[in-house]
């Protein structure tokens, strides 16, 4: 009987943008959407420049701290909430998301965006969190774990009276934001 084993993984190359867009994949929710929130940042490199050419995939709860488990992301439906969207880095770094802000998905956690980060030179996707400002982080035992300049890494900042979250993703050097491994290579 033959034996199988994950496929490694590789580089995302020069063609990531080729058939990854679709209408909608960064508006999870109209901007008119009573609660709309916008979730924003910049992909920074090493040095410290923009990543042109990355992107960003969010997952989350709703408002209510509901994950929704209904089929259809790639489809952008307004009624139905999926949780997930895509945004591709432009020419600086920058990405962007309308979203609602995530309600806590386990009582007595701070709420938080999921994120995972494809760009050049990664042999995998890097998975991060981005945490609401103000949630008790003495709850979440991630955040718990970490000393207070790591943990910064993971908040977000509030702007525009907390309907706009500015979080920028260091992919390495001082500032670098801390990087989730999950048990069975988080494939």
């Amino acid at each position: 009987m033959a034996e199988f084993a994950c496929t490694p993984g590789q580089t995302v190359g020069p063609f990531l943008d080729l058939g990854l867009p679709y209408p909608g994949d960064s508006a999870l929710v109209d901007d008119g959407h009573p609660h709309a929130v916008r979730l924003h940042g910049t992909v920074y490199d090493g040095a410290g420049d923009g990543v042109p050419d990355a992107l960003v995939e969010l997952w989350q709860p709703d408002g209510t701290g509901r994950i929704p488990r209904q089929a259809g992301s790639l489809r952008r439906n307004v009624p139905t909430f999926t949780g997930w969207g895509r945004s591709a880095t432009d020419a600086a770094g920058h990405y962007g998301f309308t979203t609602v802000a995530p309600g806590s998905a386990s009582v007595g956690r701070p709420p938080f965006f999921a994120l995972t980060v494809f760009a050049r030179g990664l042999l995998d996707r890097l998975f991060t969190r981005a945490y609401l400002p103000g949630g008790d982080v003495s709850a979440d035992p991630l955040l718990t774990s970490l000393d207070a300049e790591r943990r910064a890494s993971l908040l977000c900042d509030a702007e525009s009276g907390c309907r706009q979250y500015r979080f920028d993703i260091h992919l390495q050097g001082p500032r670098e934001t801390v990087f989730l491994t999950y048990r069975g290579g988080g494939r």
